[in-house]
Protein backbone atom coordinates (compact mmCIF):
# COMPACT_ATOMS: atom_id res chain seq x y z
CA UNK A 1 0.00 0.00 0.00
CA UNK A 2 1.72 3.15 -0.95
CA UNK A 3 2.69 5.69 1.62
CA UNK A 4 0.23 8.71 2.27
CA UNK A 5 0.94 12.39 2.52
CA UNK A 6 -0.70 12.01 5.92
CA UNK A 7 1.70 9.09 7.17
CA UNK A 8 4.78 10.98 5.89
CA UNK A 9 3.44 14.66 8.04
CA UNK A 10 3.07 12.30 11.04
CA UNK A 11 6.62 10.58 10.61
CA UNK A 12 8.15 14.57 10.84
CA UNK A 13 5.68 15.73 13.62
CA UNK A 14 6.57 12.67 15.93
CA UNK A 15 10.46 13.99 15.31
CA UNK A 16 9.81 17.04 16.52
CA UNK A 17 7.70 15.93 19.46
CA UNK A 18 4.52 17.35 17.77
CA UNK A 19 1.17 16.35 17.88
CA UNK A 20 0.24 14.45 14.81
CA UNK A 21 -2.46 15.07 12.50
CA UNK A 22 -5.72 12.49 11.52
CA UNK A 23 -7.79 12.78 8.63
CA UNK A 24 -10.24 14.53 10.28
CA UNK A 25 -7.65 17.41 11.36
CA UNK A 26 -5.67 17.40 8.56
CA UNK A 27 -6.93 19.51 6.58
CA UNK A 28 -7.54 22.60 8.95
CA UNK A 29 -4.21 21.82 10.64
CA UNK A 30 -2.58 24.82 12.05
CA UNK A 31 1.22 26.22 13.21
CA UNK A 32 3.64 23.94 13.25
CA UNK A 33 1.03 21.03 11.76
CA UNK A 34 0.82 23.30 8.67
CA UNK A 35 4.55 23.83 8.47
CA UNK A 36 5.28 20.09 8.14
CA UNK A 37 2.52 19.54 5.44
CA UNK A 38 4.74 22.36 3.62
CA UNK A 39 8.27 21.19 3.71
CA UNK A 40 6.51 17.56 3.20
CA UNK A 41 5.53 19.01 -0.38
CA UNK A 42 8.53 20.84 -0.93
CA UNK A 43 10.95 17.89 -0.08
CA UNK A 44 8.75 15.24 -2.40
CA UNK A 45 8.81 18.04 -4.96
CA UNK A 46 12.42 18.27 -4.85
CA UNK A 47 13.11 14.44 -5.06
CA UNK A 48 10.64 14.26 -7.92
CA UNK A 49 12.23 17.08 -10.17
CA UNK A 50 15.93 15.79 -9.40
CA UNK A 51 15.29 13.57 -12.65
CA UNK A 52 12.64 14.39 -15.04
CA UNK A 53 12.70 10.85 -16.67
CA UNK A 54 12.03 9.09 -13.11
CA UNK A 55 10.45 5.97 -14.45
CA UNK A 56 7.75 6.74 -12.04
CA UNK A 57 7.13 9.35 -13.89
CA UNK A 58 6.56 7.74 -17.16
CA UNK A 59 3.36 8.52 -18.30
CA UNK A 60 2.54 4.73 -19.54
CA UNK A 61 4.23 1.13 -20.42
CA UNK A 62 6.55 1.52 -23.21
CA UNK A 63 5.76 0.67 -26.56
CA UNK A 64 3.54 -2.51 -27.69
CA UNK A 65 5.12 -3.72 -29.79
CA UNK A 66 8.62 -3.31 -29.12
CA UNK A 67 9.34 -1.52 -25.76
CA UNK A 68 12.23 0.75 -27.03
CA UNK A 69 10.03 2.67 -29.31
CA UNK A 70 8.34 4.71 -26.70
CA UNK A 71 5.80 4.87 -24.38
CA UNK A 72 3.58 7.10 -26.01
CA UNK A 73 2.76 7.80 -29.97
CA UNK A 74 0.98 9.79 -32.52
CA UNK A 75 -0.92 9.13 -35.77
CA UNK A 76 0.35 11.37 -38.54
CA UNK A 77 -1.98 12.73 -41.00
CA UNK A 78 -0.66 13.27 -44.60
CA UNK A 79 0.00 17.00 -45.40
CA UNK A 80 -0.22 17.93 -41.90
CA UNK A 81 3.29 19.16 -40.51
CA UNK A 82 2.37 20.01 -36.94
CA UNK A 83 1.31 18.27 -34.03
CA UNK A 84 0.16 18.36 -30.20
CA UNK A 85 2.48 16.50 -27.80
CA UNK A 86 -0.71 16.17 -25.79
CA UNK A 87 -3.86 16.70 -27.53
CA UNK A 88 -6.37 15.78 -24.61
CA UNK A 89 -3.92 18.82 -22.50
CA UNK A 90 -6.03 22.69 -22.30
CA UNK A 91 -2.98 24.53 -20.76
CA UNK A 92 0.63 23.87 -20.81
CA UNK A 93 -0.39 23.12 -17.04
CA UNK A 94 -1.80 19.48 -17.89
CA UNK A 95 1.04 19.33 -20.47
CA UNK A 96 3.75 16.35 -20.54
CA UNK A 97 6.33 17.71 -18.11
CA UNK A 98 9.31 16.31 -19.70
CA UNK A 99 10.09 15.01 -23.54
CA UNK A 100 13.02 12.79 -24.69
CA UNK A 101 13.48 14.76 -28.05
CA UNK A 102 16.46 12.90 -28.75
CA UNK A 103 14.08 9.21 -28.88
CA UNK A 104 12.10 10.23 -31.58
CA UNK A 105 10.99 7.14 -33.59
CA UNK A 106 8.96 6.57 -37.05
CA UNK A 107 7.26 3.55 -37.89
CA UNK A 108 4.58 1.94 -39.70
CA UNK A 109 3.99 -0.91 -37.55
CA UNK A 110 0.88 -1.17 -36.24
CA UNK A 111 -0.50 1.75 -38.72
CA UNK A 112 -4.32 0.66 -40.18
CA UNK A 113 -3.60 -0.76 -43.34
CA UNK A 114 0.33 -1.42 -43.44
CA UNK A 115 2.21 -4.79 -43.56
CA UNK A 116 5.33 -6.11 -44.01
CA UNK A 117 8.11 -4.24 -44.78
CA UNK A 118 7.89 -1.45 -42.91
CA UNK A 119 8.90 1.60 -42.88
CA UNK A 120 11.15 2.20 -39.57
CA UNK A 121 13.76 5.20 -38.82
CA UNK A 122 14.56 7.47 -36.11
CA UNK A 123 14.07 10.87 -36.24
CA UNK A 124 16.48 13.58 -36.00
CA UNK A 125 15.86 15.98 -33.40
CA UNK A 126 15.98 19.72 -35.21
CA UNK A 127 15.82 23.00 -33.27
CA UNK A 128 13.44 25.55 -34.38
CA UNK A 129 16.35 27.43 -35.35
CA UNK A 130 18.04 25.17 -37.45
CA UNK A 131 15.11 24.66 -39.27
CA UNK A 132 14.91 27.95 -39.36
CA UNK A 133 17.88 28.79 -40.87
CA UNK A 134 18.30 25.88 -42.98
CA UNK A 135 14.97 24.36 -43.72
CA UNK A 136 12.14 26.63 -43.80
CA UNK A 137 12.59 28.87 -46.90
CA UNK A 138 12.00 25.49 -48.83
CA UNK A 139 9.98 23.32 -47.07
CA UNK A 140 7.88 26.57 -47.09
CA UNK A 141 7.31 26.51 -50.71
CA UNK A 142 6.32 22.40 -49.29
CA UNK A 143 2.51 22.79 -47.37
CA UNK A 144 1.18 23.08 -50.72
CA UNK A 145 3.78 20.96 -53.16
CA UNK A 146 1.83 17.32 -52.39
CA UNK A 147 4.92 16.18 -54.14
CA UNK A 148 7.38 17.21 -51.90
CA UNK A 149 6.07 15.25 -49.35
CA UNK A 150 7.74 12.04 -47.80
CA UNK A 151 8.90 10.13 -44.72
CA UNK A 152 9.95 12.52 -41.94
CA UNK A 153 12.94 12.28 -40.95
CA UNK A 154 13.33 15.14 -38.64
CA UNK A 155 11.41 16.26 -35.93
CA UNK A 156 10.99 20.06 -35.00
CA UNK A 157 10.34 21.21 -31.44
CA UNK A 158 8.09 23.94 -31.27
CA UNK A 159 8.52 27.82 -30.13
CA UNK A 160 6.12 26.96 -26.97
CA UNK A 161 7.26 22.90 -26.71
CA UNK A 162 3.91 21.97 -27.04
CA UNK A 163 3.87 20.85 -30.25
CA UNK A 164 6.05 19.30 -32.84
CA UNK A 165 7.47 19.12 -36.76
CA UNK A 166 7.97 17.05 -39.24
CA UNK A 167 9.74 17.34 -41.68
CA UNK A 168 9.76 16.63 -44.59
CA UNK A 169 5.56 16.54 -44.53
CA UNK A 170 4.61 13.47 -43.83
CA UNK A 171 2.95 11.84 -47.00
CA UNK A 172 0.78 9.04 -45.57
CA UNK A 173 -0.09 8.08 -41.95
CA UNK A 174 2.77 6.92 -39.54
CA UNK A 175 3.22 6.30 -35.93
CA UNK A 176 5.74 8.82 -34.55
CA UNK A 177 6.88 7.22 -30.76
CA UNK A 178 8.60 9.42 -28.05
CA UNK A 179 9.09 9.15 -24.41
CA UNK A 180 6.95 11.11 -22.10
CA UNK A 181 7.11 12.19 -18.72
CA UNK A 182 4.25 13.14 -15.85
CA UNK A 183 4.55 16.69 -14.40
CA UNK A 184 4.98 15.92 -10.69
CA UNK A 185 1.77 17.56 -8.38
CA UNK A 186 2.22 18.14 -5.02
CA UNK A 187 0.48 16.33 -2.75
CA UNK A 188 -2.98 18.03 -1.14
CA UNK A 189 -5.32 15.80 0.31
CA UNK A 190 -4.17 13.11 3.53
CA UNK A 191 -4.85 10.39 1.62
CA UNK A 192 -2.57 11.68 -1.67
CA UNK A 193 0.24 9.09 -2.14
CA UNK A 194 3.80 9.61 -3.30
CA UNK A 195 4.23 8.38 -7.01
CA UNK A 196 7.44 6.52 -6.07
CA UNK A 197 7.96 2.85 -4.50
CA UNK A 198 7.57 2.55 -1.04
CA UNK A 199 10.95 1.87 -1.00
CA UNK A 200 11.98 5.29 -1.45
CA UNK A 201 9.71 6.95 1.20
CA UNK A 202 13.14 7.32 3.09
CA UNK A 203 14.21 9.69 0.90
CA UNK A 204 11.54 12.10 1.19
CA UNK A 205 11.59 11.62 4.87
CA UNK A 206 15.26 12.56 5.34
CA UNK A 207 14.65 15.78 3.22
CA UNK A 208 11.77 17.04 4.74
CA UNK A 209 13.94 16.40 8.23
CA UNK A 210 16.60 18.71 6.98
CA UNK A 211 13.77 21.25 6.46
CA UNK A 212 12.29 20.87 9.92
CA UNK A 213 15.63 20.92 11.56
CA UNK A 214 16.96 23.85 9.54
CA UNK A 215 13.31 26.02 10.95
CA UNK A 216 14.00 24.65 14.18
CA UNK A 217 17.83 26.02 14.07
CA UNK A 218 19.33 22.64 14.84
CA UNK A 219 22.12 22.75 12.56
CA UNK A 220 23.18 19.64 13.87
CA UNK A 221 20.05 17.27 13.40
CA UNK A 222 20.08 19.76 10.08
CA UNK A 223 23.36 18.44 8.85
CA UNK A 224 22.45 14.95 9.61
CA UNK A 225 19.28 14.99 7.92
CA UNK A 226 20.83 16.03 4.73
CA UNK A 227 23.50 13.50 4.95
CA UNK A 228 20.91 10.80 5.30
CA UNK A 229 18.87 12.37 2.20
CA UNK A 230 22.42 12.41 0.01
CA UNK A 231 22.54 9.15 0.76
CA UNK A 232 19.93 7.91 -0.05
CA UNK A 233 19.33 9.82 -3.22
CA UNK A 234 21.97 8.19 -4.08
CA UNK A 235 20.88 4.47 -3.99
CA UNK A 236 17.39 6.29 -5.45
CA UNK A 237 19.32 6.98 -8.15
CA UNK A 238 21.98 4.09 -8.49
CA UNK A 239 18.42 1.46 -8.91
CA UNK A 240 15.96 3.54 -10.83
CA UNK A 241 17.89 5.53 -13.52
CA UNK A 242 20.65 3.83 -16.01
CA UNK A 243 23.74 4.80 -14.45
CA UNK A 244 26.35 6.36 -16.91
CA UNK A 245 29.59 4.52 -17.14
CA UNK A 246 32.49 5.74 -14.85
CA UNK A 247 34.91 4.51 -17.26
CA UNK A 248 34.73 2.98 -20.95
CA UNK A 249 36.66 -0.60 -21.52
CA UNK A 250 39.33 0.23 -24.01
CA UNK A 251 40.68 -3.36 -25.48
CA UNK A 252 42.42 -2.21 -28.40
CA UNK A 253 46.31 -2.55 -28.63
CA UNK A 254 48.26 0.19 -28.47
CA UNK A 255 51.45 0.87 -30.11
CA UNK A 256 53.73 3.10 -27.55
Amino acid sequence: MATTYLQICNEILREVNEVELTSATFASSVGVQTHVKDIVNRAYLDIVNEEPQWPFLSVAESGATDPMYGNTYIETVAGTRWYELKPASSSILGDYGYIDWDNFYLTTVGVSGESAPYTARNLRHTTIEEWKDYFRVSENLDDADTQSYGIPSRVVRSPDARNFGLSPIPDQVYRIWFFAFNQPTKLDLYSDAVVFPDVYVPVIISKARYYIHQFNDNAQGAAFALEDYKRNLKNMRLHLMEPDPGYFKDDRIRFI
